[in-house]
Parts: C-alpha cells; structure tokens; sequence
C-alpha cells in the first residue's frame, strides 16, 4: 500500500477525533484547580475612576481579585506588536500601550479591567459580577475613516488622530503618470468587512505553578507554543523562559486567531503564582466574539489603467486598515508586507503604488484571520479587473489572461518575485470545469423561471511560507521565520518526528508521516509526529501563513536526508559494500538485483547496540535541521462562481463553484481538496453573511450566532476542486502552500457573479439578500431613467 507522498491516505488523527477523544485544553484538569472569570468593560472607551472588589471577595468559592494596578506592579510588561512598521516619513509605528489588565483607560467593549479567582466556574462568573467599577465614559470612534478625523476621540496619546502609521510601496509618480496616460481607468472604493473568526473551540488556557521548583506550565489553545513561551518570558516577564513549559495540546482550529498571546494567558499565569492554584479559564462564545482578533477591516480606493490593447499600464491603492484599540502580534504586517506586496495579482503591471493608513478604533483589535492580507489585495485588484472588463466590453477571461504574467521568475514593482507558475493553465481549467462557454445558454433558461443567473471569476495570488529570515527582518519581522525538525529512529525502526510546527486541523500527524513513508518506505502507523509541547519539541515557529508544508516539511526533509545517509553508511558497513550502492526502500536496506538485504529494523538497532559500526561513528540515528527557505511560494490559481439570484427576495444560491489551484507537489489530495473546501466555505461566509457590526457608541451588535451569521450546509454547494501544478524550486519538497487559498480566491468570484447577475456593480460584502435587493432596485431605476 502506497501511503507516500501523493497517496490519499486516511487521517490518522481522525480517529482519536470522530471518537471524543480528542484532548483539548479544556478538558485537562489539574490538581488544586480554580476558575478565572474577566470584568470586562462595558464601555467602548472610558477612564476607570475606581475600582471595589470587597463584594466579590468576601463571595462563597472567591480565592483572590486582581486588578490591574496589582499586574503591572509586580513587573508584568505590556502586550506589544512584533513587527515594527516606519511610516513614509521615516518615524516608527505608534504603538499604544496594552496591559493585560487596563489600569487607567479601557478602549473597547470587552477590555479586561480585573479578574476573579474561585473554586468553580460558576462563582468566579457571579463574583466577576459583582466587581463594581466606576468609569467616566469618554466619546468613541469606530469606522477608520472617521478615526483620521481632526475631531475624532484621541484612543492612545502618542498617535496623533489615531495615525499608527502611514506607510506606503511602489513609485507614486510612475504610477500616477502611469495612469494619467491610460486610454481607460476603473476606480473602484472597496470596503473589506470586519470578520470575527469562530474557530470551533473557543480559546482556553490552564496555569500552574509549582513553588517548589517554581516553575510554570502553559496549557493553551496556541498555533505557536514556543513563541509564546519566548514572548511571554522576553517581553511579557511572566517567567523566565526555562521555567516556563507551554504546551498546545489538541487545538481545534485557529484561522490566525491563535497564533498571538493574548491578556487572558498573560494574567492566569501571573495569578497562578499568586495565589499558588492551577487557574482554568475557557471563553464562552460572546467573550470569543469580543476579544479574539477580528480581521479585516480596509477602506480603499482602487484605480487601474489600460492601454488601447487593454493591457495594464498602473494600478494606484490608497487604504485606510483598522487596527481597533490596540496593537496585535501580527497587526502591522498584515495590512503592509502581507497586503500590498500582492497588489500585482497574476497580472505583469510596470507600475504600482499602495499608501496604507492604519488607525486605532474603540473596536476589538484586529490582526491576521485565513489569507491574513491576501484576500484583501485580491479582493481589490480582482473586482477591479471584472469591473473593467464590463467596462471595455471584453471578455473577463480574456482580459485577465492577456495580462498575466508569462515568464518566470517575474519581480514585480512591489518586493516579490514570483519564482514559477502557469496561469493560463489554470484558468483553462476552471473555464473547462466550468463551462463557460454554455453559461449564456443556462442564463437563458434561468431567465425562463424568473431567476437572475451570473457568472464572475476571480485569478488569485498569494504568498506563503512567509521568509526567509534575513528578508523579513529587513522588514521588521522581529522573529526568525525558519522552522525546525528533529527525527528519531527508533532501535525497532520506528520513528518519531518532532516539529516547530503545530496542527490544529490541518493533518500533519498524516502528512508529515507521509514523507518518512515515501522515504524509507515504512508503514505510517510506524510514525509517530511530536508537536505542541516545549519541552518536547525544539525550538520552532508554529504554524500559520500556510507555512508548514513549504517550511516545516522541508525541515523534516532535510532531517531526514541526514537520518538517510547515515542509515546507508551503517548498512554499507554492515553488507559490506560500497555506500553508492545502497538504496533504502520497502523498509529494507539492500544492494538492488543482488541478495544483499537488510531490514530496516536491522540497520537501526545496530545503530543502537553500536555491535558493528564504521569506525568513528557516533551510536544513534537522530538528527535535525533548521529550515531557512530561499523564498515565499506562490499558490495561485482561478475560481469561476456561478449564481442565481431571486429578484423578489435577493436570496442568493451558489449553483456551480470551481476551483483550479496551483500548489506544487501535493503530498495528500484528500487533505488539500479538504483544505480547500474549507477555504472556500470561509470565502462564501465573508462574501454573502459574515459581518462584525458596532453601533455608534462601540457596543458589538453581532456578538452571539444570533447576529453573527454563518454559512451553513444549504449555505454552499458542491465544489469542484482541481489542480495544475509547477512544483515550487525553493523548497526541496516543491510544496507552494494550499490552507488559506480557498479563502482568498472565493469571495471576489463570488460578488463577481452576483453583480454580473444583478447588474448592479455597487454592491459591498456581505452580500445579503436585503442589500442585494435594494442593488437590484436601484439598477432598475437606473435603467428606466436611462
């Protein structure tokens, strides 16, 4: 049985999962175990006058009341961004100040102001309650336009008119000369929604504190444990980084949203030593609602100009990104370096420009969720591109593949170079799926039965895999964004690989067995994948920005290119032939066409006996790599989304969606068709349901599954899922990265289809049925006044 790289090989984490045993953080209990309940702020902004907590004290259950003059008394540092970002003028970033517990100010509704510590859940939740905190409410500001504003609230004191900085890529005056002599210009102001993530498992962090050794140890719901440990020990000063374990057991989705630490794991740690209890605290969904990085959030303006031929002479952005009231991890690059620098899409453009304002709000903060910068750049420049191709009265396909980039490597105006790919191979692809050619037929007989029918098409870029080291620390990446392995072989033969990665829904306990299949062909069951655990694992960087194929295989990769050569210098030595004639295959360690076999297991437990080995080699078989890449990897490829829509009612039906990526080599096509359904389905909910709302006064109005609306099953339909693949030439595995395409490509086909269909290009996401009706209306009035 084939269970290597390519094989649709079942998950094997699946089973542990489809039968509730999956160990999650919240179902780990310690010894001495207590309960943290948050006061959260009411307000989206106000002064904290006073705070009492001797009602809740004195409460049945209540161990302690912290607040946060107490927290940063005893040295605990505030949260910070880890990636600076200099705005055009040279100055630094204006980050504000975060404590894991406001002292003075809180800036949003839900900002932490103090926490209860009891012996249930049940009592911290009433104590909490009962904490009185006295606010002197201050004016607001949500929208990020309207946070520029000279007579918007200030939210920090060092970020004049909320400004956290004003950055910009590419040659303006190029660009606008550019433009300026094109023979047709579409401008397009785009709103990129605000997004909450709902990862299924809320977030959950365990503290414990042992006095004797005092040590501490982290169970939390982390994509990135060993950041975490170094964040919260550097510059958080929680504890020292050797006495301090983290350990993400089963994690049950993330989409970004865990990959930062976040006040609640700051202050159960801090509390932990204080009180010399184990502290639980798990998020209900409306606390997930109101502090989990929300993403998103752009204002922009589009402009792209076409010469006579129709070719792109100069694509101009000017965006506005909310950041909310504080800093996140990620929160710079996000908007900047993971933005803008794919504002070229797949198209060949000589001149780009992209200015970025990013501005504080008394909203949720906001930082990286699936695609995480991506999907915004797409959005722009592919509803761009749909747009003009109505305007020029040509052929949506056509335009884009007249355009696109045909010879690689390709540098852009815009820092990347994208190292290979064939666009054009998979727009045929999608169009072929799709039957593009018959959708006039179909738009006919949808017509029949009072049924608006439309077609849009979306060809995506992204960058993944997001190094190498030396490249974003020019940036202002202030970590390494390398990855690490280990892999031990066994005396028996079996073998055990610890990654710097983290899975959390992606199958690396499958995949990453793969590789040790392909290579040594050994059974996967045989494979044993180590993650999540500090100290278990060295050091790595976790898990986001599709990054543990491309990276955190190729480590494994070159882990197990050291395991292999000296596996076949221990079997050369022990058939005594030369090394050249050793292959290692079907767990045996042989001299092909010859009788000069070996097991596996063979080889390896007289790396362990140490019986017979070549003279001065070192017993064991164990070895490592840290994995720096060359490059990004560039997934790309074209989705076509085919709509009908209700005039009368505006509902929307999702009647054919196809999707053809390019991802490189394709270790498990179960896995990424997987992935890629999921993206997708993440892209639809964006595009037609999904929207964080605020009222005026910064109060959440979608904070519950009653107004936050999902996809649901009826929601999607059937996708259509293929691939035409360039293997990547900056990894050894040729892997370019499959999790967040889904979501990046989606939701411009989508909308795309739906304005095609409606005829109405002023439609913003999402695209309910309430405003695509009032679209509808509108474009009729329109047409009878023409």
């Amino acid at each position: 049985m084939n269970e290597g790289i390519g094989a649709r090989v079942l998950r094997k984490e699946d089973k542990r999962f489809i039968t509730g045993e999956g160990r999650y953080t919240d179902d780990i209990v310690q010894p001495n175990q207590r309960y943290a309940s948050f006061v959260r702020s009411p307000y989206a902004h106000a002064k904290i006058k006073k705070i009492n907590k001797s009602a809740a004290e004195g409460m049945v259950g209540v161990e302690a009341v912290f607040d946060g003059k107490q927290l940063t008394g005893d040295g605990i540092g505030n949260i910070i961004c880890g990636w600076m970002i200099h705005s055009k003028d040279g100055s630094p970033m204006n980050m504000g100040v975060w404590s894991a517990l406001a002292t003075e100010t809180v800036r949003y509704v839900g900002d932490a102001v103090a926490v209860v510590v009891a012996d249930t859940a049940a009592n911290a939740k009433a104590a909490a309650e009962a904490v009185e905190v006295d606010y002197e409410e201050l004016p607001s500001v949500i929208k990020p336009d309207a946070a520029l504003e000279k007579s918007a609230p200030q939210i920090h004191d060092n970020a004049k008119n909320n400004l956290i900085f004003d950055w910009e890529i590419g040659e303006e005056k190029a660009t606008d000369d550019a433009i300026k002599g094109a023979a047709h210009v579409v401008e397009l102001d785009v709103t990129n929604n605000r997004l909450a993530p709902n990862a299924i498992e809320p977030r959950s962090a365990i503290a414990v504190y042992s006095k004797a050794e005092d040590h501490y140890t982290l169970y939390t719901t982390s994509q990135n444990p060993h950041v975490a440990r170094l964040v919260l020990s550097a510059f958080y000063q929680v504890a020292p980084e050797h006495k301090l374990r983290v350990v993400a057991p089963d994690v049950g989705g993330g989409f970004g949203s865990k990959i930062y630490i976040y006040p609640e794991e700051i202050v159960c740690l801090w509390a932990s030593m204080k009180t010399n209890c184990s502290i639980k605290w798990t998020a209900e969904r409306s606390e997930s609602f109101l502090t989990d990085a929300h993403g998103r959030d752009h204002v922009s303006n589009i402009k792209i100009g076409f010469d006579k031929n129709h070719k792109i002479v100069g694509l101009k952005v000017d965006t506005i990104a909310n950041l909310g009231a504080y800093m996140s991890l990620f929160s710079s690059c996000v908007p900047t370096y993971l933005y803008a620098t794919l504002l070229s899409g797949q198209y060949d453009i000589a001149n780009i420009h992209c200015n970025v304002r990013t501005v504080y709000t008394n909203t949720t903060p906001v930082d990286a969720y699936r695609g995480a910068g991506r999907p915004e750049a797409c959005y722009l420049v592919e509803r761009a591109m749909e747009t003009a191709a109505r305007q020029l009265g040509t052929s949506p396909a056509e335009l884009r593949r007249k355009n696109f980039v045909g010879s690689f490597p390709h540098q852009t105006p815009v820092i990347m170079n994208y190292d290979v790919g064939d666009f054009a191979a998979n727009l045929d692809a999608a169009i072929k799926a799709a039957d593009y050619g018959g959708f006039e037929t179909r738009r006919a007989e949808a017509a029949k039965v009072g049924k608006l029918r439309g077609i849009g098409m979306s060809s995506y870029i992204e960058a993944c895999g997001i190094a190498p080291s030396a490249a974003v620390g020019s940036l202002g990446a202030g970590v390494g964004l390398w990855e690490s392995a280990e892999v031990r072989v066994n005396p028996v033969g079996t073998v055990e690989i610890l990654t710097g990665s983290h899975s959390h829904g992606q199958g690396h306990e499958t995949t990453f067995a793969q590789l040790v299949c392909d290579r040594f062909g050994l059974p996967a069951d045989n494979v044993q994948v180590v993650h999540g655990d500090t100290d278990k694992v060295q050091f790595g960087m976790g898990t986001y920005g599709s990054r543990s194929g491309a990276v955190g295989m190729s480590a494994i990769a070159q882990a197990l290119d050291k395991v292999e050569i000296k596996a076949k210098k221990i079997g050369a030595h022990m058939l005594e032939v030369k090394e050249s004639d050793i292959v290692i295959e079907d767990g045996e360690v042989k001299v092909p066409g010859s009788n000069k076999v070996l097991g596996w297991h063979e080889v390896c437990l007289n790396a362990y006996t140490a019986h017979n080995l070549p003279e001065g080699m070192e017993p064991g078989l164990k070895e490592g790599s840290f994995y720096d890449p060359a490059n990004f990897t560039f997934p790309a490829g074209t989705y076509i989304c085919e709509v009908e829509v209700d005039p009368e009612t505006g509902h929307t039906d999702i009647v054919q969606f196809v999707a053809s990526d390019d991802f490189g080599t394709i270790v498990n096509p179960m896995i990424v068709e997987g992935q890629v359904h999921g993206g997708i389905a993440q892209g639809i909910g964006q595009a037609l349901l999904e929207e964080v709302v605020y009222d005026d006064n910064g109060q959440l109005l979608t904070g519950s599954y009653m107004d936050y609306a999902m996809p649901r099953a009826d929601d999607l339909p059937s996708y259509q899922v293929s691939h035409e693949s360039t293997p990547c030439p900056s990894n050894p595995l040729g892997i370019k990265g499959c999790g967040e395409a889904g979501a990046i490509g989606s939701p411009p086909a989508l909308i795309n289809a739906i304005t095609d269909a409606i005829g109405n290009n002023d439609l913003s996401m999402p695209a309910t049925p309430a405003k695509v009706w009032a679209a509808i209306q509108a474009a009729g009035t329109k047409q009878a006044a023409e």
